[in-house]
């Protein structure tokens, strides 16, 4: 894939920060809105991206499920990512084959880090979403929601999975990120929506008021809340 555009809208005089995430996903959703994107499926990346999304699926009235990324990390440097384990409508492995070659990691290994890391991705997976219907991205449009990103790893295999499970066209929408980290996405996505690309970059909680850590409970009340919406 190709981006076909990454969206700046940052106007002089305009304020940097946005008061909290909602606030982020409802200017987020305005731009998305303008784009006349066809039947969208709207897919958060939790906990942090739920927030914003949920403000996001209002606007462009699409449903909202949550795409479930744990990284694999290297032997010895646990940041860096060695794969990840994506959790939509099918569960995938995504390895970064670069970091599998210098790092010399073994099947064995990566076996390992795959099985413990599953058990993380089920457990979130029955806490946030129970017994609801997955979306099934085939042929739609799917945005893929968070509330900025840093390295964009995470963000990737779930860009990656998406396009194996054949999403016809796929959107990154994001309040804030890095420039560079965006140009690193571009590969795996048809179009890109940035409301701050940022050349000075400091983390994402730089550009909020509120960043407060997103409990369990508040991701699920969201989640019920946009199903409770949609019924």
């Amino acid at each position: 894939m190709g981006v076909s555009a990454i969206t700046i809208i940052r106007m002089d005089g305009l304020p940097l920060k946005f008061n909290d995430r909602a606030d982020a996903g409802r200017q987020l959703g305005d731009r998305l809105a303008a784009m006349d994107l066809d039947k969208p499926l709207v897919f958060a990346l939790p906990r942090g991206g739920v927030p914003v999304a949920a403000e996001v699926a209002r606007r462009l009235h699409a449903p909202l499920d949550l795409i479930l990324v744990r990284k694999i990390g290297a032997p010895g440097n646990p940041e860096l990512a060695l794969g990840a384990i994506v959790g939509n409508s099918h569960t995938q492995v995504v390895v970064n084959d670069n970091v599998k070659r210098l790092s010399g990691v073994n099947d064995a290994y990566l076996a390992r880090a795959q099985a413990d890391q599953m058990v993380e991705l089920e457990r979130r997976k029955s806490k946030y979403l129970g017994d609801r219907a997955r979306l099934d991205p085939s042929g739609r449009c799917a945005v893929v929601v968070d509330d900025g990103l840093a390295t964009g790893a995470t963000m990737k295999a779930a860009l990656i999975a998406l396009g194996r499970n054949g999403a016809a066209r796929i959107v990154v929408a994001l309040p804030v990120a890095p420039r560079k980290a965006l140009a690193g996405l571009a590969e795996h996505a048809d179009d890109i929506v940035c409301l701050h690309p940022a050349d000075e970059f400091f983390g994402v909680g730089g550009f909020y008021r509120d960043f407060h850590q997103l409990s369990d409970e508040e991701t699920i009340a969201l989640l019920d809340q946009c199903l409770t919406e949609r019924e």
